[in-house]
């Protein structure tokens, strides 16, 4: 080979191993870069998730508005700043080039997506929750005649309104962004989520309540209510057994709870107006035949049925002849608990200390060991009266705050139901949440569960009833699918059933302590129940009805002392359900609905 072709090729394998060499190098630094921009990328989110907690720590404060919008208005400057922040950091040129690269995009996609939601709550909608606030608490809540005063409600109805429209925008958007995969994005997203839509329910059940609380209090004009004292260790569907019938009377404001009857002065008077498959499912079907008279008046699902049985009972009494009623409220001893906690302690005659914590208890089982028979339901009158008299006593924002935290999550749980038979009030409080129903919304779709017990006892204190829901997904019209396990446990032991007096575990010898339920469940409006199968305890036939024009799937169950039962089913949604599947049931012992979601 010629030299100068020798001299040639060895300058091209330098050149080539020059390049390669350069190569490697560039290599090497776009490593090194990359290294140092995901290490950079890396202290960013830790800081992004410093700020981000900082700010929505301020909304922990749960239950009372007072103290956390006096806490907003000293932090609110620094949350903002906090917000600020994260929202800058987490929008910037790493976080945008990150936001576009694959596996890690989305994710980054939601923090950005956090940061900006966050950002404007600080900026838009706390300082509306600040100056509402501030406005209310130097309002004069309470009014020449010693009741509530109205007008700053009524006048700061409309802000509420606005701020509750805001904060669900909010929420929306927050829960709109991908689900993180990430458990560094996933931990702070869901902790983020959880408080946002705790703030949500809080500011909800304040709009809530000043929609309803013009036309439950009197405004201008005066308004009476049947107060049905509900017994719910004596299960019907929508509470329990009516033990008496109080009066309520409002007026701008003001409350006058008038005379509790027990219902055995009612039973002269005759039963509820009621429909031929209330009376074929509730009375020919048994084995507990319902009466329809005043203690059945919450067998119906419906409080717009229970209240028009019981203005067809109160109008042919002496006393309802003189005085119509204008709507109902049906109240349980769960209620009055949640009232005692906000308003003080009661004390009976005897020296019984009632709380927040003890009330329904003592109402729905110790009372029945205390007291003659005779007494029970009168003691349970007496302490409703008590509480809902001294409602509005202490007439300022911190307590009207707590009592619209108590109203609305009550109303949610059936522990308090109103309707007003004025079409135009009644269609305010239906939409507040307060007129409880059978599943009628199909954007917010709800399985109703509802019983009736057929041991005439106290049972139902027994009955500890949970669910558990699985989301199966949702497919493209949009209709989504969950499974669903029911599981009803009789706790009574052997022992008490032997122990206790007759009147709290049945009088019939052959069902002492035994449960004995009539089960009723309702698919979600637009929707459908499927696969509804008893997995354990008693048999019972599940079929397929018809009541007053809805759908429904009923059963009867039998469980001794300590024995359990899963019914287990799957729900299918409207395709325009906006939310997530809950359980409607009859109420239960205690505040909560013991639903946990998988």
């Amino acid at each position: 080979m010629p030299k100068h072709d020798i001299a040639q090729q060895h300058r091209r394998k330098k050149s080539v191993r020059f390049w390669v060499i350069g190569a490697l190098a560039i290599v090497l630094v776009l490593i090194a870069t990359a290294a140092a921009a995901g290490m950079m990328l890396y202290k960013q989110a830790q800081a992004v998730k410093n700020h981000e907690m900082n700010a929505l720590s301020v909304l922990q404060s749960r239950g009372d508005m007072t103290v956390q919008a006096k806490d907003l208005k000293a932090k609110l400057p620094q949350m903002q700043s906090e917000a600020k922040k994260a929202d800058t950091l987490a929008h910037g040129t790493l976080w945008n080039i990150a936001a576009k690269m694959p596996i890690v995009g989305k994710d980054v996609g939601t923090v950005q997506g956090m940061t900006t939601v966050v950002s404007d709550i600080m900026d838009e909608t706390l300082p509306q929750l600040v100056s509402l606030a501030d406005a209310l608490q130097n309002a004069n809540l309470r009014s020449p005649d010693g009741g509530l005063n109205l007008k700053p409600i009524v006048d700061t109805t409309p802000a509420v309104q606005q701020l509750d429209t805001l904060v669900h925008r909010q929420i929306k958007e927050y829960n709109a962004l991908a689900a993180p995969k990430l458990d560094a994005v996933a931990a702070p997203y869901q902790k983020g989520k959880a408080l946002l839509d705790e703030f949500g329910v809080q500011v909800e059940a304040v709009n809530d309540t000043f929609s309803v609380l013009p036309t439950l209090l009197g405004e201008n004009q005066v308004q009476t209510y049947a107060v049905m004292a509900m017994t719910t260790s004596e299960m019907r569907s929508s509470g329990g057994l009516i033990g008496s019938v109080g009066q309520l009377t409002t007026h701008n404001g003001t409350i006058e709870v008038g005379q509790f009857r027990p219902n055995a002065e009612y039973l002269q008077y005759g039963i509820g107006d009621h429909s031929e498959d209330e009376k074929r499912i509730f009375t020919d079907e048994g084995p507990l035949n319902m009466s329809f008279d005043i203690r059945d008046l919450a067998v119906f699902t419906d409080t717009a049925r229970a209240a028009s049985a019981m203005r067809s009972i109160w109008d042919r009494t002496p006393w309802g002849g003189q005085t119509p009623i204008n709507g109902v409220l049906m109240i349980d001893p769960v209620f009055v608990q949640e009232l005692i906690a906000v308003n003080g302690n009661v004390t009976l005659s005897d020296g019984t200390v009632l709380t927040g914590d003890n009330t329904a208890q003592f109402l729905l089982n110790e009372i029945y060991k205390k007291y003659p028979i005779e007494q029970t339901d009168m003691v349970f009158a007496e302490v409703a009266a008590q509480v809902i008299h001294s409602m509005f006593a202490d007439a300022s924002f911190n307590q009207l705050s707590r009592i619209a935290d108590v109203l609305h999550t009550m109303a949610e749980e059936r522990h308090l139901s109103i309707y007003s038979f004025n079409e135009q009030q009644e269609q305010i409080i239906q939409k507040a949440g307060f007129t409880a129903q059978p599943p009628r919304d199909e954007t917010h779709p709800a399985v109703g569960i509802y019983l009736t017990e057929q041991n005439p006892s106290k049972m139902g204190w027994y009955l500890k009833r949970s669910a558990k829901i699985q989301s199966l997904g949702c497919n493209a019209t949009g209709e989504c699918t969950y499974h669903v396990e029911y599981t009803l446990t009789n706790t009574i032991t052997e022992q008490e059933a032997k122990d206790l007096t007759w009147y709290i575990t049945g009088n019939n010898p052959d069902n002492t302590g035994k449960a004995q339920e009539k089960i009723l469940f309702y698919p979600p409006a637009g929707g459908e129940i499927s696969n509804l199968v008893l997995l354990n305890g008693a048999a019972g036939d599940i079929k397929l009805d018809v009541l007053n024009g809805d759908k429904i799937y009923k059963t009867y169950l039998q469980l001794v002392p300590g024995q359990q039962a899963i019914y287990s089913f799957d729900v299918t949604t409207a395709p325009s359900a906006k939310a997530k599947l809950v359980i409607d049931q009859t109420p239960l012992g205690t505040a909560g609905t013991d639903v946990v979601y998988e």
